[in-house]
């Protein structure tokens, strides 16, 4: 995917295709994200139905895309950075083993260009997240054991939107707040782009009949739809912990790191507690890789064909 011998224009074209596929992901998958983040960190929900009707109920459809101006700006930018990095560490790999950037890629060079994108996604996609969080569960009620501990004014909103919420959370709590559940965020990513590149290379391989230079979008589609499946599904545990360690601090600190929050949330609600939200993630994983990867796929397709045509 996205490989080519055009060395420094295709680079460029990469990140510009990643773009055009992480926006096209947010606007498909952000209200079921809204509700994965409800479910997670929220209280009093119950099953994903309830939630989905509480959130129409009280807050109409606006609801679900509460907090969407921010991810469709940066998460543009955030897949520009992960398909960019991906994409040119794989084509790197294959230079320096090979000698040639387009050559097909063996799976460990998937596996470390995927571990490479994850990594350093994880510098831009913290922020990204936590004020994403902020703002989608400032709504919530927070409900806590300790009854002295109560939210500031019940349905007054923290935040007035996702610059005033970045500042707020800069001010108060430095660029550690900022920057809050990265270990976690590290964590889920790593992995998580492994099992989600490397199936999307092996489906888009398996379904695309010999012969053909690049898949065709039906299979982009379907190899895209199982990887985000795949990916989110398995990362969902440790989603569960960065979405409650980021969203804490709305009203009060509840944990001290990663350990912390496995064991209270443990402790509090069970083993069933890091596997909330699971369907709506596998469920929400599928339109948002497909989308992402044929957002991708087309937009890189189209900018060679203008560069062949410009450049015959």
């Amino acid at each position: 995917m996205g490989t080519g011998t055009g060395r420094g224009s295709v680079q460029l074209q990469d990140f510009a295709a990643g773009w055009v596929g992480g926006a096209a992901s947010v606007v498909v998958g952000h209200p079921l994200d809204t509700i994965k983040t409800r479910l997670q960190a929220g209280q009093g929900y119950g099953n994903t139905l309830n939630c989905v009707l509480t959130v129409y109920r009280n807050e109409s459809v606006a609801g679900f895309f509460k907090g969407m101006s921010f991810p469709l700006a940066s998460i543009a930018v955030y897949s520009s950075v992960v398909f960019g990095v991906f994409s040119n560490t794989q084509r790197l790999l294959s230079q320096l083993r090979h000698g040639d950037a387009s050559h097909a890629p063996a799976l460990a060079d998937v596996a470390l260009a995927s571990m490479v994108a994850g990594f350093v996604s994880v510098g831009i996609g913290t922020p990204v997240d936590l004020v994403k969080i902020r703002l989608q569960m400032q709504t919530q009620p927070y409900i806590t054991a300790n009854d002295k501990l109560k939210p500031t004014v019940s349905g007054s909103p923290m935040y007035r939107g996702p610059i005033h919420c970045f500042r707020t959370v800069l001010q108060k709590e430095g660029i550690a707040g900022i920057y809050r559940g990265v270990g976690a965020m590290l964590l889920r990513d790593v992995p998580g782009y492994c099992l989600y590149f490397i199936p999307y290379t092996f489906f888009c391989g398996w379904i695309t009949p010999d012969g053909c230079i690049s898949p065709n979008p039906s299979s982009v589609w379907l190899a895209g739809g199982v990887a985000g499946v795949i990916s989110w599904g398995t990362a969902t545990p440790m989603d569960v912990v960065k979405s409650r360690l980021q969203a804490d601090g709305v009203y009060l600190n509840k944990y001290k790191g990663i350990l912390d929050c496995i064991l209270q949330s443990y402790q509090n609600e069970g083993l069933k507690v890091f596997f909330r939200g699971i369907t709506v993630n596998a469920v929400r994983g599928f339109p948002m890789s497909s989308a992402m990867f044929l957002g991708y796929e087309l937009s890189l397709k189209a900018m060679k064909r203008d560069q062949t045509e410009t450049n015959p």
